[in-house]
């Protein structure tokens, strides 16, 4: 007889993450709920990853391990969600821990609210590179930006969800051809992208994650997470949404600083030309940026077609 679909597919990528897989999975083994699949995509490691997996789904059946050449993560997430049988897909990653709840409260979340294509989670940050003041920053930024009007407000600014905290509908995933592998942040721009054909997300108010951070990140060492990659991805969709739609509209950016600069200077090597620069800087207002005028807050209504 065919075996049951599960509820939740839990789609875990990995490469030489024997040191911490096993918490990882055991953290996903005792969750409230049982009906899940979790698919362990090892992308070519060479530390046991794969003998530690076979050996935790020796005991627990509801563990898949999908063995490969390694080809990077997008190629493994996307592995991943070809395999998975549920109508939910939860993302995690090899050095993370759920709380026992999440992938109930998550599902909860979905069920009832039809209008969400994923549901992430309030995070907390451990590990060697925790304590740092930019990624704490970053962190109480992310755990502010709970509701869908809340994220779909900030969705530019940075991302909003922590991309293993997340589940997400399947079809809807599917829907778009799954992650799209190119020079940038594969997480962020399906947030993106879900986002342009109308999807919304949101947040379960509580921490179902313990997100580890470390030197040896993907994000800390792979240049598709530099800030200029993420930059690239917002001008990207930018271009194909919201200027693509309103082309007479004027486009000012706001700040002239460093980052206001790098932002203008990529919209204007791909077309846009800026009405004006914002800032609050006295010393930068009324100067030029790029040759556009910088102006005051209280300057904007004056640029308004």
């Amino acid at each position: 007889p065919a075996t049951p679909c599960p509820a939740v597919s839990v789609l875990i990528p990995v490469r030489d993450g024997a040191a911490t897989l096993e918490a990882a999975l055991q953290s996903v083994a005792e969750q409230t709920l049982a009906d899940h699949e979790v698919i362990v995509v090892d992308d070519g490691s060479t530390d046991g990853t794969a003998e530690l997996v076979r050996a935790f789904a020796a005991g627990d059946a509801r563990v898949r391990l999908l063995q490969r050449a390694p080809e990077g993560i997008v190629s493994a997430l996307n592995a991943g969600l070809q395999e998975a049988r549920a109508p939910l897909l939860a993302r995690m990653d090899a050095d993370d821990i759920c709380s026992p709840t999440r992938l109930a409260e998550q599902q909860r979340w979905l069920r009832r609210r039809a209008d969400l294509v994923a549901v992430g989670s309030l995070v907390e940050s451990f590990g060697e590179g925790a304590a740092t003041d930019g990624w704490q920053r970053y962190i109480r930024w992310l755990n502010s930006r709970r509701s869908a009007e809340e994220i779909a407000r900030d969705l530019l600014v940075e991302s909003p969800l922590a991309h293993p905290s997340v589940m997400l509908r399947s079809e809807v995933l599917r829907a778009v051809g799954g992650y799209r592998d190119f020079d940038g942040p594969e997480d962020y721009d399906l947030w993106l992208r879900l986002a342009r054909r109308g999807g919304r997300f949101a947040k379960v108010p509580r921490v179902l994650l313990r997100w580890r951070d470390h030197a040896a990140r993907l994000t800390r060492q792979d240049g598709r997470y530099r800030p200029e990659a993420f930059l690239r991805c917002k001008v990207e969709h930018l271009l194909a949404g919201p200027l693509a739609a309103e082309p007479q509209r004027p486009v000012v950016v706001w700040g002239a600083g460093r980052d206001g600069g790098r932002f203008g200077r990529e919209l204007i090597n791909h077309g846009v030309t800026p009405a004006a620069f914002i800032d609050i800087d006295p010393r930068r207002i009324g100067n030029t940026r790029h040759g556009y005028p910088v102006i005051a807050v209280e300057q904007l209504p004056s640029l308004s077609p």
